[in-house]
């Protein structure tokens, strides 16, 4: 991959009723081109409507993928990514970082009625993970827009080392900075 196709990496912290969601545009060099924030709602169903409009306040034409940590930030606050892709006209890959059986259960716990089937109906919407081999790490991804040998390529050009993508490496220490100074800066929020 050529060292300046670029990325829009997404990533949350949280510990208010409202995540902190931060952008941060990485090309493959590793070079950090620019950052964007925002907010969802914890337990909400905001998250894809957020991050689509992220990509929008960038106004970014040479971000050519767009990463995501996870596909339910924010306590399963789901993600379409068929939706995004469609609002970014960009291939769209959710990165998680564990194994798992999945989100149903937890999203069935957690939920009930309405807020439950509309969750578990984004979801199950959603391509299957497919493992993918870091280095000495791995990754599950899905993918929208690219097949999934390309996805792979995608995530392993963007990981230097460790298992994390650098677009969602700088996402989440973005995030976390920005959640923290929310906190600081505006105590009321931090409640």
């Amino acid at each position: 991959m050529k060292a300046g196709v670029r990325a829009l990496g997404v990533a949350e912290s949280y510990r208010t009723q409202t995540s902190t969601l931060a952008g941060a545009v990485v090309r493959a060099s590793r070079v950090v081109d620019d950052f964007v924030f925002g907010t969802c709602t914890v337990g909400g169903t905001d998250a894809t409507a957020t991050v689509s409009t992220l990509f929008d306040r960038l106004d970014r034409p040479d971000v050519q993928y767009v990463l995501v940590a996870g596909i339910a930030p924010a306590w399963f606050n789901v993600v379409d990514l068929h939706a995004l892709a469609d609002a970014t006209d960009r291939p769209v890959l959710a990165v998680s970082f564990e194994e798992s059986d999945g989100l149903t259960d937890s999203i069935r716990e957690a939920f009930d009625g309405r807020a439950a089937k509309r969750r578990l109906a984004t979801y199950r919407a959603q391509p299957d993970r497919q493992r993918v081999s870091v280095g000495d790490d791995t990754v599950f991804v899905r993918s929208v827009g690219v097949p999934d040998d390309e996805a792979a390529e995608v995530v392993r050009a963007f990981t230097p080392t460790g298992g994390r993508p650098e677009p969602l490496r700088v996402a989440r220490l973005a995030a976390r900075a920005a959640d923290q100074f929310r906190r600081d800066r505006l105590p009321d929020e931090g409640q």
